[in-house]
């Protein structure tokens, strides 16, 4: 039987993390309408703050900003706007775990020529072990988030290597966390994660100082005084007009397969939203999209058909067929 829905996002009943009213709206939802009068009014012009946040970064070493590179629309523009909107002197940042398709790559090659920007390619089998063990455990913590977590700290040990103040991803306003924290949809999935990474995966000695969460890499790296930003938290979000700024001038191309549609994201992301889905019932693409949905930079129904599953277990089992693995039902 599927979950309930809500009716104004795109969360699914998940308890005791989500829950639906008697009207079909989910507790996120109602939250945030109750905490709307306090939040900046929709609309508003917020680039003078990302000009205020890069001034103050700007010639402070030899890069001003180091940008993560991953070959989606996301973080191409923010490459391009660091670059060709801002003058700034840019260090692209690439972390391969083995999983990375050919056409983002050429996306992410595409771009540093164009715009002659240095760029740092670092690939590396690391995160194929864990991959492995987290699919052998059917451990509850979603792969991506390990994932992100072990890139986070890449990126910010590498901006403190070359003493670079800013770090500039292509997160989206469904990415920010402006209220402080991940919130109840992340709940059990951030205790997954915790208690993965704590109670198995750093008791093995590659991995004794894997951090446990985000917030630890943050903590980790505060004396560094690191800025994270994302251009995408200040503009206007007009994802055609991106992709046809891209195309026009930078030569990038939309992949053929990937999950949300419209999307780049690694192969493994497969799997992750393939467990997700089958443990939650939901992905951080839905928190991503509900978010977004909140803030009326996307309707509920373009994030439905973002978020509809068309790929089968299949092109799952032919990733993971890679590390020997094969999933659980």
């Amino acid at each position: 039987m599927s979950a309930l829905v809500c009716k104004r996002c795109v969360l699914p009943e998940f308890k005791p993390d989500i829950w639906l009213d008697q009207e079909g709206v989910c507790n996120i939802c109602v939250d945030f309408q109750k905490k709307q009068g306090l939040e900046q009014q929709p609309g508003l012009p917020l680039e003078s703050e990302l000009i205020k946040i890069l001034g103050k970064c700007r010639g402070k070493s030899k890069y001003d900003c180091l940008v993560m590179m991953s070959g989606g629309k996301d973080s191409t523009v923010s490459l391009y706007y660091m670059k060709k909107k801002y003058r700034m002197n840019v260090l692209a940042f690439t972390f391969d775990h083995g999983f990375e398709n050919d056409e983002a790559l050429e996306n992410i090659r595409n771009a540093v020529d164009i715009l002659g920007v240095e760029w740092l390619y670092f690939k590396s089998d690391f995160m194929k072990d864990i991959f492995a063990r987290m699919v052998t455990l059917d451990t509850d913590a979603p792969l991506c988030h390990v994932c992100a977590i072990w890139y986070l700290q890449l990126t910010y040990d590498l901006a403190a290597r070359y003493h670079i103040p800013l770090v500039v991803a292509g997160w989206t306003k469904g990415q920010s966390t402006e209220n402080g924290g991940a919130g109840n949809e992340y709940a059990s999935m951030s205790k997954a994660t915790e208690f993965f990474i704590s109670k198995y995966l750093r008791l093995l000695a590659p991995y004794k100082d894997f951090p446990r969460s985000i917030k630890e890499v943050l903590q980790r790296y505060r004396k560094f005084r690191i800025t994270a930003v994302s251009p995408h938290w200040f503009l206007p979000y007009e994802p055609e007009a991106i992709t046809e700024i891209l195309q026009k001038e930078l030569r990038w191309k939309a992949p053929r397969v990937s999950y949300p549609r419209n999307s780049t994201n690694c192969m493994m992301n497969f799997v992750s939203v393939y467990q997700a889905m089958r443990k939650f019932g939901y992905t951080h693409y839905h928190v991503e999209m509900s978010k977004l949905i909140r803030k009326g930079e996307m309707t509920r129904q373009e994030a439905l058909k973002l978020l509809e599953v068309d790929f089968d277990k299949r092109l799952v089992d032919s990733v993971l067929s890679k590390i020997g693995c094969c999933l659980k039902e």
